[in-house]
C-alpha cells in the first residue's frame, strides 16, 4: 500500500509540475504556444477557458499532493523503525561472574579439579 501510495505521489508531483509550467504568466509562458498569445477566442490553451481549467487542475493536483504528502508521513512514522541507524544493542551475557568475597580461598578458572593451587 506505501509503494503504491508513494507511485501515486510521484506522478502527481510530476503532472502538477506540467499543469504549473502550461499556465500563462503576465507574458504569455507555456500556454500562448496552443493558441496565439493569449486570445480569447482561439487556441486550446488561450484564454479565460484554459486558466479556469489549468487553475483547477493546478488546485486538485495540489490538494491531492498534500493529501497523499500527510498519509505516507504519517504511515512512516507508524512503522518499527530503530531510532538511529547505528544503534547496536550491547551484547547479552548470559552468566554472572561469581562475587568476590575478601579473606574466602577463591577457585581460579580451570583449576578446579587441582586442589594444589589453593595455597598460591
Amino acid at each position: 500500500m506505501y509503494g503504491f501510495l508513494l507511485t501515486v505521489l510521484v506522478l502527481d508531483g510530476l503532472f502538477l509540475g506540467v499543469v504549473i509550467l502550461l499556465q500563462s504568466g503576465k507574458g504569455g509562458g507555456l500556454a500562448a504556444v496552443g493558441g496565439s498569445g493569449g486570445t480569447m477566442t482561439e487556441g486550446v490553451l488561450g484564454g479565460r477557458q484554459a486558466a479556469t481549467v489549468l487553475t483547477r487542475a493546478t488546485w486538485t493536483a495540489g490538494t491531492l499532493f498534500m493529501v497523499l504528502s500527510l498519509v505516507l508521513s504519517i504511515m512512516s512514522s507508524r512503522s518499527r523503525v530503530p531510532d538511529s541507524v547505528i544503534q547496536v544493542n550491547a551484547p547479552v551475557t548470559s552468566t554472572a561472574p561469581a562475587p568476590v568475597i575478601p579473606g574466602v580461598a577463591q577457585p581460579v578458572e580451570g583449576s578446579a579439579g587441582n586442589p594444589g593451587n589453593e595455597g598460591n
